[in-house]
C-alpha cells in the first residue's frame, strides 16, 4: 500500500585545478576501491556551507588546501547502492598539496589536463561540468582550447 519514496541526498564537491606550463589540470583522484577516477566531494554536514564541506572533502581525500570559488559550478546526480546523490560542484585553486592526509593511503591522486580528465571521470553529468569549466577557465584565463 505504501509507495517507497527514494531520498536524494546532497552532497558537495570540488574540482581543484591549477595552471601549469599555461595549461589547466585537474587533480583527479581514485574511488577507495582504484576502479574509477573522481573529484572530491561527499555529504555536507549540518552547519557546513556547501563550499567550506567541498574545501573540506577536498582536504580529505585529496590533501590539497586552496581557495574554493563560493559560486556553484554546476551540479550532477548520480545513485549508489539504491541511494540518489546530488552533488553541487565548486572550484578550489589549489594553494598546498600535502603528501600527508587522511584518505592518503586510500586514493591515487594525478593531475591531468582536462581534457583527459573528461575522459578518464565516470558519470557524464560530472563530464559536462569539467567540460563547461574548461571553457569559462578558458575564456577567463585567456586560453585558448
Amino acid at each position: 500500500m505504501s509507495q517507497k519514496v527514494s531520498k536524494v541526498f546532497t552532497q558537495s564537491g570540488a574540482i581543484p585545478y591549477r595552471v601549469n606550463n599555461g595549461k589547466i589540470e585537474i587533480l583527479l583522484i581514485t574511488t577507495r576501491d582504484f576502479q574509477h577516477w573522481v573529484i572530491p566531494k561527499g555529504d555536507i554536514p549540518n552547519g557546513m556551507s556547501p563550499p567550506d564541506s567541498a574545501a573540506k572533502e577536498a582536504w580529505e581525500e585529496a590533501g590539497v588546501i586552496g581557495q574554493v570559488d563560493m559560486n556553484k559550478l554546476g551540479t550532477y546526480k548520480y545513485r549508489k547502492q539504491g541511494k540518489t546523490y546530488h552533488v553541487k560542484m565548486y572550484l578550489l585553486a589549489v594553494d598546498m598539496l600535502s603528501e600527508d592526509y587522511p584518505e592518503a593511503n586510500k586514493r591515487k591522486r594525478q593531475w591531468v589536463e582536462v581534457n583527459k580528465a573528461i575522459r578518464r571521470v565516470k558519470f557524464n553529468s560530472l563530464k559536462r561540468i569539467l567540460k563547461s569549466f574548461f571553457q569559462v577557465k578558458s575564456h577567463f584565463c585567456g586560453f585558448g582550447s
